[in-house]
């Protein structure tokens, strides 16, 4: 191989350890240097429509979780996720139309990531890295308004203690990137009322479109078209121990994106475009869901 290649391949890798592509909606296994931590920010907007009640409810949500990763060793490393919040929803009630909204921190997230599995090899690594953690009560679950408690999947936060499981594996090349996740999160109760569980399948294609050639190791940033699918399951919701049938289901969306790659940070955006939503009863379906947001190593 020639000279110039191989001081290509270790001039890459080296910056892939500082400003990697990654996915944009969920966690990936690539690794976190000890003693090294990243900065996440981003703005999620959602819209719902869809209703075909006499309610003729439409949701808008903003959130903006901000996430800090810090690496303990090359091979755990410890995540927090903390979420502001802002949902609004316009609902029909007797003859009027009102606005009820809540905004506020969410319900954080603690979670500590494992690499069991790791090869290396000139231009090429892949990562296997199980994860669990807690989704933490931090936001409010009792908000009311004039007409009074506001519906659970409105309020900002959900008032349980919710635990979840999963396992990321990541392949990364110096061309490409491929990500994929799988999660199970199991709902517990708070104040009679339960979410249904949730069940993630993930995954992410990231492929450098500028540079289109490597032949300058001085090139400061990449830029990768993304491509994502997220298979999502909901179980029903119950209320005082009774099941909700307007409500879980299944759900999978397609999204397309772009990144700005550096040694120190990544500019991400991402549009999610549901290809199929099989819910239950009158849930309320989604539009889209645009994200946008930046990633910060230090």
């Amino acid at each position: 191989m020639p000279h110039r290649i191989v001081i290509m391949m270790i001039s890459l890798l080296s910056f892939a350890t500082w400003g990697m592509a990654g996915p944009i909606t969920f966690n990936s296994a690539l690794p976190l240097s000890e003693g090294t931590g990243i900065l996440r920010a981003q703005v999620n907007l959602l819209h719902q429509s869809g209703d075909a009640t006499a309610l003729k409810r439409n949701v808008t949500a903003t959130a903006i979780p901000l996430v800090l990763a810090y690496g303990v060793s090359a091979r755990l490393a410890l995540f927090g996720v903390l979420p502001y919040v802002n949902k609004r929803m316009d609902i029909n009630i007797g003859a009027n139309r009102f606005r009820r909204n809540t905004q506020g921190l969410g319900d954080a997230r603690f979670f500590a990531r494992y690499t069991m599995y790791q090869q290396d090899r000139p231009g090429d690594t892949l990562r296997i890295a199980p994860f669990a953690g807690m989704k933490t009560p931090t936001g409010a679950h009792n908000t009311r308004d004039a007409p009074g408690l506001l519906p659970q999947p409105l309020q900002s936060g959900s008032g349980s203690w919710d635990p979840f499981v999963g396992i990321a594996i990541t392949r990364q090349t110096l061309d490409w990137e491929l990500d994929t996740a799988v999660s199970y999160r199991m709902n517990t109760k708070a104040s009679g009322f339960e979410f249904g569980d949730e069940a993630r399948l993930d995954g992410s294609f990231q492929y450098r479109v500028l540079p289109r050639t490597l032949e300058d190791i001085g090139v400061p940033a990449f830029v990768y078209a993304v491509l994502e699918s997220g298979l999502i399951w909901n179980g029903r919701n119950r209320l005082a121990g009774v099941v909700d049938n307007n409500s879980g289901g299944t759900v999978w969306n397609l999204v397309p994106g772009l990144q700005y790659v550096t040694r120190r940070y990544v500019l991400e955006t991402a549009i999610q475009i549901p290809a199929i939503q099989r819910l239950n009863g009158t849930a309320l379906t989604t539009d889209w869901l645009w994200t946008t947001g930046f990633r910060w190593n230090f």
